[in-house]
């Protein structure tokens, strides 16, 4: 099976559902059925696409108005096996929903962007009728990323995304099956250390297979106890050249490996996955990846799609991701939103480095922090096993802790989620309030949208100038809040650029910066700030604003309909002209 056919490449089984495509839907806009009970099937006047929000027009709908409560259904066949468990999953709903199938309310999920499972096989039947209800109030209090709060678009937000968004299927195991599992790669000591949990306390015992295009290199095994199992594997290969396949950007090795279960009855559930050996560390003020001095030259991607929102298809990530390449970055900040597992597998598969960030809520309060934490746990494990993930973004430029800089609760939040997130995964970097007033950080963030290369040259001429004042006079914030200023941190410029250009300039479209006429003078500005920026003696990477234009913002490298406004050629020579390291593949 090719992996980008199954919704999660990095967690294959064989047995699988597709639940996408037509739905019946209804928009409730009285809240019909406050209760928890489904609707009668009648009132379903429309069918939507899943899973496109029916504020797109690839949805099927496209329709304007806001209305916070909807309602999905649809009918499915399944040939139910005796002695199976059948597990239903949703990639996103966006924000919460109760889940009926058959009549039978089988769960309630609150959190819009990380994906989550029920095992329905006490539910599900031949034939099927599967009815959700969700519930989105777009309240600031909820991790909502750039999606507009107000009734309509305005700055840097965007058309609101309501209900399901990502991909729903239903798999079919046996009794005892894998619920998450966890690779962590250890390059110094040629070793694969692998962490499995199980559904249930029963005695089960997991074997596991590592191969390297389809040549075996290590087989292992361990037993269950208290639903977990744990095993490190010597996946060190002497056809290899330097004893490992390394994951890196210009050679993106990857590793094949397959899980296996069994218990009294037999082998009773199987899952395939990858992972790449890769190492990220800091020293002197550098990242390493794999020992080696990595410069980051990423561009800010939003993710959003012709008609579609947020929903992309493998199609749309791998054509960004080409894109991109073509032009000269090694990665994307996926910007304030948790992506597909699609997009994070082509990533993984092609060598593009991608950040993992935390939507944005835009209050603080216990309810909002309560919010984030529901979804803390499960968005790490989403990203964990994906060697292209660099660095997780907590908050960016202090969106729901505005007074972070004198407010102590705030701060503490923050440094809270930094050591929860090490607590879970300690084999990436984390910046905690990507831009400006940083508190417990692996980065040193600066956003700085001036585009004055004289300016931007001053201004980043000394590194103490820099990390202990407000070095961007477009906002006037300190790089650190008080007290967390001698952190010995990489700096990045995370934010720059911006600059907008489209063909026929729209009254209500914005970008950075002055509006500049013709194609020629916004690639002579663009060249000219990013050979400046990395010019920076002490700056070890940058992120250029942005990756396509989105809605009124209009300071993409690619258009709308994410083709190239500019030749990649042109922007690739700009790119790769100064610090470039490793071997390069052409």
């Amino acid at each position: 099976m090719n992996r980008l056919d199954y919704p999660d490449p990095q967690k294959v089984r064989t047995n699988w559902l597709d639940l996408n495509g037509k739905w019946d839907f209804f928009l409730d806009k009285k809240n019909e059925s406050a209760s928890r009970e489904p609707l009668s099937l009648s009132v379903f006047n429309q069918q939507i696409v899943v899973p496109y929000s029916y504020t797109f027009k690839k949805s099927g709908l496209a329709i304007d108005d806001y209305c916070p409560v909807v309602w999905y259904h649809r009918s499915f066949k399944l040939d139910k096996q005796p002695g199976k468990h059948y597990l239903l999953h949703f990639e996103a709903v966006d924000y919460q929903c109760d889940i009926w199938l058959n009549d039978n309310l089988v769960f309630h999920h609150q959190g819009g962007h990380t994906p989550f499972a029920v095992d329905v096989t006490d539910w599900v039947e031949n034939d099927n009728d599967l009815t959700l209800k969700v519930i989105d109030n777009n309240d600031p209090t909820q991790p909502i990323g750039k999606q507009s709060w107000h009734d309509d678009n305005f700055l840097c937000w965007y058309t609101r995304t309501i209900g399901i968004w990502q991909s729903v299927w239903l798999e079919e195991t046996g009794a005892t099956y894998l619920t998450n599992f966890i690779l962590k790669p250890d390059i110094h000591n040629a070793a694969l250390n692998i962490d499995a949990y199980a559904n249930t306390n029963s005695s089960a015992n997991l074997s596991v297979t590592v191969s390297y295009k389809g040549r075996k290199i290590v087989e292992g095994s361990a037993s269950f106890k208290n639903g977990r199992a744990r095993l490190s594997m010597d996946v060190s290969d002497e056809k290899a050249a330097f004893r490992l396949y390394y994951w890196t950007v210009n050679d993106p090795q990857l590793y094949d490996v397959d899980l296996k279960v069994t218990d009294d009855h037999g082998e009773s559930d199987t899952v395939s996955s990858y992972f790449g050996m890769r190492n990220i560390e800091t020293a002197n003020r550098k990242i390493y990846l794999n020992r080696e001095e990595l410069y980051l030259k990423l561009v800010l991607n939003q993710g959003y799609y012709p008609d579609a929102g947020l929903t992309g298809t493998a199609a749309d990530f791998k054509g960004d991701i080409q894109k991109m390449q073509a032009m000269g970055f090694n990665g994307n900040r996926i910007h304030e939103k948790v992506e597909s597992n699609k997009m994070l597998y082509l990533c993984d598969k092609l060598g593009f480095i991608c950040t993992a960030e935390i939507p944005s809520t835009f209050e603080f309060s216990q309810k909002s922090t309560q919010n984030i934490d529901t979804e803390l746990n499960t968005f790490v494990q989403k990203h964990i096993n994906h060697p292209a993930v660099l660095a997780y973004v907590i908050m960016n430029e202090s969106w729901g802790v505005n007074e972070i800089a004198n407010n102590a609760a705030e701060q503490t939040y923050v440094d809270s989620v930094y050591y929860r997130i090490k607590a879970m995964d300690d084999t990436r970097l984390i910046s905690s309030n990507d831009g400006w007033e940083q508190v417990k950080t692996d980065l040193c963030t600066a956003h700085d949208y001036d585009t004055n290369t004289e300016v931007i040259k001053k201004r980043y001429a000394d590194l103490g100038a820099v990390t202990n004042g407000s070095p961007s006079l477009s906002n006037g914030r300190r790089l650190f809040c008080k007290g967390y200023e001698g952190q010995q941190v990489p700096f990045l410029l995370s934010e720059f650029g911006g600059v907008a250009y489209e063909k026929e300039h729209r009254s209500d479209s914005w970008g950075y910066g002055d509006r500049l006429a013709s194609k020629e003078d916004v690639l002579k500005t663009m060249s000219a700030l990013i050979k400046q920026v990395m010019a920076i003696d002490f700056c070890c990477g940058f992120c250029y604003t942005q990756t396509s234009d989105v809605e009124q913002e209009v300071n993409g490298l690619l258009d709308h309909n994410h083709d190239y406004k500019f030749d990649p050629k042109e922007i690739r020579a700009i790119v790769t002209s100064n610090r470039q390291y490793g071997l390069q593949v052409n």
